[in-house]
Formats: C-alpha cells, structure tokens, sequence
C-alpha cells in the first residue's frame, strides 16, 4: 500500500454486524504494505437483511475483494447462488456451495464468486502454528453453525480417520457430519453439569478437540467440561477474543497442547488475499499483524 490513498488505491473491505472489534483491517493492510500493492482494507457495518444491496454496492464500486463475516455468510451464499445469478457471472466455489456459507467475495471480469476459506485456514493453522496434521487422527469438533461445519468439511478432506460432531441439537450436529462422509459421527453435548458420557468417552481416544462455537467469548464459560481433557491431545478454540479462552487455560492446566484462533484467522485471511491479488500472501507478517492489539 502506498504510504496514502491515491485515486489509484483498490480498496477491499469485510461486512459484517457488529465489526467495530475486527482484526482483518490490520491483518490485510500489513499484507499490501509487505507486498507493496496499492490497496486499502477497511471495515463497513452492513445490518441484516442489506446483503444483496451490499454486494451489488460491490460490484458497483468496484471493490478489489470482500471478506464476509458473522451475521452475513449464510446470506452471501443465498445470494450468490439465486436464481438468476449465473446471468451475470454470479457463482460459489465448491467448498462455499456445499457449506453455504461465504467468508470471501472475490470479484472476477464484473462477476462475483463466492468462497470459503475458514476450513483451509483453520487446517493451515493446525499444521503450521501447531504442529499437527490431521491425516489418521481422531478430532471431535464441538458446534454446528458454519464455522463448525467449515472445520468438519476441511478435517474430513485432509484425511481425518474421525470428525465427531458434538452438539446440542441433533439435526444440526447430524447435518455438519454429513460433511465429513464415512469418517463423521454425531454425539449430544449435554446441557447440564458435567462432561456426559458420550464426550467423555469420545475425548478419552481423540487427538483433537476443536472448539467452533462462541462460548468462551465471555471470558468465563467453557462450551464442555474439561475433565474430560488429558495430555497428549491437542485443543484448540477458533474465539480470539480472548486470545485465550477458558477452554484453552483448563486444557494447558491438564498437561493437553493448546492452539487459539488467531493463527486461522490469520491463515484464512492469506488465502483470499492470494484469491483476490494472485500473489503469494506473506503469511508471517500477517500471523505477526493478527496478533497486534
């Protein structure tokens, strides 16, 4: 990025309600300046039910990129794939059409595609801020929502031999599974005191437990109980904020390996960055940036 805008600068940005507390302005705009583009990212609020008028605000100002977050990827999805859509180029990439759900608005020849990036960043993060690969390894992941559902769809496609899908109401947690095909399972997450005896038994094999909901946002509550949490297993929280959530300082008090959100988030965002500009994303600078307050 140029040391100020021009009327040059491509500008990229993320919707979402609220995104006043949003890390990615700082993590994309350490990329560009890393990478010497003349581009800008910045936040804009969009409430629900202004989506379709967002991404044609898109098209119609010409915005380099869009990131896509919480209330808004389901609603991108619909839009992307409505009827008509495909008149004017409109489509999803394969990961967003089968989560329906998109993160990442890429704007090709005046068209706008639609992806999913929080499954590839969150297994990138795995391998390369923890140290662990999923091929052959057992991981719960507790949640249904879309996060939840982008981590199973991404474990099952790097070879988990397991993805558990633990969860409170079963239909959800039965269609996240589905996702992860021969190697997805469903268990019920209890609702009251205690582990319950699914999860327990579960946890007492697995090697990952992958927190995708947003309990622990608090600061105080942990979305399981975690005696059931030993050494040897890995748990991590996709929250980052806190950087470290309850879960995470229960399971590093149990002896298990820890990984925050941070790392996914970062990690994800470099895969639209590469999407939106073709050009290698400079990951550590953006690992550094994500982590900056």
């Amino acid at each position: 990025m140029t040391a100020r805008p021009t009327g040059r600068t491509a500008v990229a940005a993320v919707i979402g309600d609220p995104i006043r507390h949003s890390r990615s302005p700082q993590i994309f705009n350490a990329a560009f300046a890393a990478t010497g583009l003349d581009w800008v990212y910045v936040a804009l609020e969009v409430p629900a039910g202004e989506v379709p008028a967002a991404l044609e605000g898109m098209r119609a100002l010409g915005l380099a990129g869009m990131s896509v977050t919480m209330p808004h990827k389901a609603a991108v999805a619909t839009h992307l794939a409505r009827p008509g859509a495909a008149a004017v180029g409109d489509d999803l990439a394969p990961a967003a059409r089968r989560l329906g759900a998109v993160n990442s608005v890429e704007r090709r020849d005046g068209a706008l595609i639609g992806h999913n990036t929080d499954g590839a960043g969150f297994v990138a993060s795995l391998r390369a801020d923890a140290g662990f690969d999923p091929a052959g390894r057992r991981c719960v992941v507790v949640g249904a929502g879309g996060a939840a559902r982008a981590l199973v769809l991404a474990l099952a496609d790097a070879g988990a031999a397991d993805v558990v899908v633990a969860n409170r109401t079963r239909s959800a947690a039965e269609r996240a599974a589905e996702l992860a095909g021969p190697a997805g399972r469903v268990i019920d997450l209890p609702t009251g005191a205690g582990p319950g005896d699914d999860l327990r038994r579960e946890l007492a094999g697995a090697d990952l437990l992958v927190n995708a909901t947003p309990v622990g946002m608090d600061g105080a509550s942990s979305p399981v109980d975690a005696s059931v949490v030993h050494a040897g297993q890995l748990v991590a929280d996709i929250i980052v904020e806190p950087v470290v959530t309850p879960l995470l300082r229960e399971a590093a008090a149990r002896g298990a390996a820890t990984l925050g959100g941070l790392g996914m988030l970062a990690r994800q965002a470099a895969v639209s960055f590469e999407i939106w500009t073709g050009l290698e994303a400079p990951i550590e600078v953006m690992v550094a940036a994500a982590g900056q307050h």
